[in-house]
């Protein structure tokens, strides 16, 4: 009977041990997910913060004010335009038959 009583002592002591630590794993699982979900919190709105200054950035009115204050761009008008037209250079109609062939 002091056998089987030993014994189940023994089990209880090993389940007792075994839930305290089941229950510290789980705690320590649970503060983990905590602070994981904060960290994603914290990055979504990281996210968002440099999503609108990329936005800003981009804003078409300090394009064009860098533009020209930095990079001293200016509008084009018809007096600065220079245009160019493109004409054919002059070949012999032979020598344009034969341009495209291989020898």
């Amino acid at each position: 009977m002091t056998r089987l009583n030993l014994t189940l002592l023994l089990a209880l002591l090993v389940s007792a041990l075994y839930l305290v630590n089941i229950q510290y794993e789980s705690r320590r699982l649970f503060t983990d997910l905590d602070k994981a979900i904060s960290d994603a919190h914290k990055l979504d709105l990281e996210a968002e913060r440099l999503q609108l200054e990329q936005r800003a950035q981009a804003a078409p009115l300090r394009v064009e004010r860098l533009a020209k204050d930095q990079l001293q761009m200016r509008p084009a008008t018809p007096a600065i335009t220079h245009y160019t037209t493109y004409s054919e250079p002059s070949a012999s109609p032979a020598q344009r038959n034969t341009a495209g062939r291989a020898p």
